[in-house]
């Protein structure tokens, strides 16, 4: 994945010049430069440009998942909501003006871009989406300039915090057991060795780390209360009545924590992947019912082979090329910060010391 490698590249010499780091800021940006690159690619804007919206992106999605996250009185007691007593409508509306105006800016930028390019566009997800708005929608449903700009904030806010927090936790475990660490960098050295750097072709290989991927999202699931669902019908779930048109929130976070499913539930335990008897695939696809961090059946995650390569990819580059140590002084604190999405309380912060063979390897 081109884009991936570039994001890499930029992640890398970061980290190379870095006496410590943020993680947590560090991924996002990365991930940012992925998701926007595939959406609107590499031409809207100079290099300034996109670094000064990547920093704006990623104060709103921080705010917006924040206010997500936030419990709002109207939703306990309906009669208030006019009155919208917290102000969280009013602080929504903001933020839905501000990621407008940046998306009115991109589009806008494009659309002068291709102008001027006398008719030749870019294949990318934006110049398909302007594609479509402008012939109306396919016939049968209409597709508007708000439909734009409403999918590439679904899918810039659902595809870059989560994957960057997922990193961060994946990173702070491995500080916290040493042994998970030295194992994944022992795979990465026999796979790839220090003479040059992990590629996207190597991570079928890398199945300890997968592991570890794995063992993170039980854990700390990126959404802990999923995407609230909303039945259309009157239901009955374990002998409770579940009225048509309720919020249903699922507690993934609980289930994958559950004694009576998993041994030794709160221990970061990768192995345990391995040991899945009586036939059943601890994966992705949301099959056993205990195992489900991106959801499961039509509701699953539409995002999940993305986020699970970018993830490990990540996680990859950064082990494989620096050697991680804390601060001095400073302690790991795994405690986490409930929100929308699963944040640590404390965001890690880290010394990475090159340990390729070549510096020139992180150019």
């Amino acid at each position: 994945m081109e884009m991936a490698s570039a994001a890499a590249t930029l992640l890398y010499a970061a980290l190379f010049a870095a006496a410590l780091l943020y993680l947590a800021v560090a991924m996002f940006l990365t991930v940012m430069n992925v998701v926007t690159s595939t959406l609107w690619g590499s031409n809207v804007g100079s290099e300034s440009e996109r670094t000064a919206v990547g920093k704006e992106f990623r104060d709103l999605v921080a705010d917006m998942t924040e206010m997500l996250g936030a419990p709002n009185v109207s939703d306990f007691f309906p009669a208030l909501a006019p009155f919208d007593l917290q102000g969280i409508r009013k602080k929504s509306d903001q933020l839905k003006d501000r990621f407008d105006d940046i998306f009115a800016r991109i589009i806008q930028q494009r659309i002068k871009s291709d102008q001027t390019a006398g008719g030749e566009t870019v294949a990318d997800f934006l110049e398909y989406m302007l594609k479509v708005e402008k012939e109306g929608g396919d016939g049968k449903t209409s597709f508007t300039m708000t439909n734009v700009k409403a999918l590439l904030m679904d899918m810039v806010v659902g595809g870059t915090e989560t994957t960057s927090n997922t990193v961060e936790w994946a990173m702070a475990e491995m500080l916290q057991n040493r042994r998970t660490l030295r194992k994944v960098q022992e795979e990465l050295d026999a796979v790839v060795g220090r003479d040059g750097v992990v590629e996207e072709s190597h991570l079928p290989q890398l199945h300890y780390l997968h592991l570890v991927l794995k063992e993170t999202l039980r854990l700390h699931p990126a959404l802990p209360l999923m995407v609230p669902h909303c039945p259309s019908e009157d239901a009955t779930v374990g002998g409770h009545r579940v009225p048509a048109g309720s919020r249903v929130f699922v507690n993934v976070w609980a289930i994958q924590r559950d004694p009576a499913a998993w041994k030794d539930p709160e221990q970061f335990i990768p192995e345990r992947f391995l040991q899945a008897g009586g036939g059943r695939r601890l994966d992705f696809t949301g099959r056993e019912q205990d195992y489900m961090p991106f959801g499961s059946g039509r509701r699953i995650c539409a995002g999940i082979s993305m986020a699970e390569r970018m993830a490990t990819y990540s996680l990859a580059m950064l082990v494989q090329a620096f050697d991680w140590e804390l601060p001095a002084g400073e302690r790991l604190e795994l405690a986490e910060r409930f929100s929308i999405v699963m944040k640590k309380a404390t965001p890690l912060v880290a010394v990475p010391t090159p340990r390729l063979s070549k510096h020139e390897l992180y150019a």
